[in-house]
């Protein structure tokens, strides 16, 4: 049995995050790597992976560096769906597979459910359902009593949802051609040509069998949704110092730490667990790193620096900073004393602009979303839930209260009044607070 694993789409409401979802860095690895070995380590050998023409090269590297694998790699020219990914790998589909997007996090758990399902049962798809609490933007399941789905409604209104349950895009399928004609068939203006196959399959009497599953699963979405994928592949690892990395004595390291290659830790650091921090990084005098905090390498977090619940790129740079609940893209820099904001001050959930949207992220901590390569100047203050755009710089003294667009650069004009000093000072005054001192 193949696995599909879709790559090739692009995120809409990820800015100002522009790298592919499956190409971030998690514990050294990119997600897709962490995806395929977990799938490897289900039973599944054969993989065919769609790529698009900008990552299609960075997908060859990482799958080449994993054993025990064969995958086939084609192309999707345009981030059309996911029907126009499976047309796209047409050649590639005999016999039974699987489909997989890879930016849904997930444990084995769901690759077990689905295969053992399968297996047992003699339906012509399989796929994983999950209830929810809140709204969710994707596809919603309306299933009979005995399991089988009814009907798929993808992403219907707030409130206009036929119940609970929505698709996680892990479905087996024993058909690709069969699949394929009612790919083919569907006319619709919108993106869920793959979702309404699936609808003309149900209707047309093929069975589609849903499945529960429950156990942990991580949708990335928003660029907030970050925060769930690292908390949940720091709960999963083990505590581990690479025997290069260099730690003072005069440092701590509570609870679980993962200290990559090469690390340096120095005087009076706290590293306080869940924390990662990856090869070649510095963490600095007097800093203190906590709270499923995520650094990349070549990192250099320096002097009193404090950065908790974040998830920092690589090759960035600090000074006396605190950074709170923040998303920060590789090659970023913050000057001596700039301050990233996670809490409002009527501490109701934090809002920010999607598409044009104004979006609950659901969180009432969170601080600054950071794409690659910018700047912050000394003292500058960013408001919680602000973008900073790729490339773009926020000068001294800043408070930047709106998202700053890419290609950039705020600065905060001052007017200097420069006059005579005619001021004559107590020179008895500083004797007499130096006496009370020393009383």
């Amino acid at each position: 049995m193949k696995a599909v694993f879709l790559c090739g789409g692009k995120g809409k409401r990820m800015c100002p995050i522009a790298e592919d979802k499956f190409l971030l860095d998690f514990l050294g690895k990119t997600l897709l790597q962490h995806q395929l070995e977990m799938a490897r380590e289900a039973g599944l050998k054969r993989f065919v992976v769609i790529g698009n023409p900008a990552n299609i090269e960075k997908i060859e590297k990482i799958t080449k560096r994993i054993s025990g694998i064969q995958v086939e790699i084609t192309i999707q020219e345009k981030p059309l769906g996911i029907a126009d990914a499976l047309k796209s790998a047409r050649g590639f589909l005999q016999g039974k597979f699987l489909v997989v997007n890879p930016n849904d996090v997930f444990d084995d758990l769901a690759y077990s459910r689905i295969l053992s399902a399968a297996e047992m049962n003699s339906a012509s798809s399989c796929m994983l359902g999950y209830h929810v609490e809140d709204y969710f933007p994707g596809g919603y399941l309306d299933v009979d009593s005995r399991g089988n789905l009814k009907h798929i409604v993808e992403k219907p209104e707030p409130g206009e949802e036929p119940g609970d349950l929505v698709n996680i895009l892990v479905h087996f399928h024993d058909d690709p051609g069969r699949l394929l004609e009612y790919i083919d068939a569907v006319e619709t203006d919108r993106d869920d040509v793959y979702e309404c196959a699936l609808d003309n399959m149900a209707m047309d009497g093929h069975k589609i069998k849903v499945i529960p599953y429950a156990n942990f699963w991580a949708p990335i979405k928003y660029p907030w949704h970050i925060f769930k994928v690292v908390e949940h592949l720091l709960d999963a690892a083990s505590s581990y110092i690479s025997p290069t990395a260099r730690i003072s004595e005069k440092a701590s390291l509570e609870g679980k730490v993962i200290l990559a290659d090469s690390v340096k830790v120095l005087e009076n650091a706290v590293l306080r667990g869940p924390v990662y921090v990856g090869s070649n990084s510095i963490i600095g005098n007097n800093v203190l790193v906590r709270d499923h905090s995520h650094i990349g390498s070549n990192c250099v977090v320096g002097y009193c620096t404090e950065i908790k619940h974040s998830y920092i790129g690589n090759n960035c740079w600090f000074h006396s900073n605190y950074i709170g609940d923040s998303i920060i893209d590789a090659g970023c820099s913050f000057g001596s004393g700039a301050i990233t904001a996670n809490f409002r001050l009527d501490e109701d959930n934090i809002h920010t602009k999607v598409n044009g949207s104004e979006i609950d992220t659901g969180y009432d901590k969170l601080g600054a979303i950071m794409g690659k390569n910018c700047h912050v100047g000394i003292n500058a203050s960013l408001m919680p839930g602000v973008k900073v755009g790729t490339d773009s710089f926020v000068g001294p003294q800043v408070c930047l209260e709106e998202n700053l667009e890419a290609n950039k650069v705020i600065m905060l004009k001052t007017q200097y009044q420069v006059t005579d000093n005619a001021t004559e000072l107590n020179q008895d005054k500083r004797g007499e607070l130096l006496k009370k001192l020393e009383d």
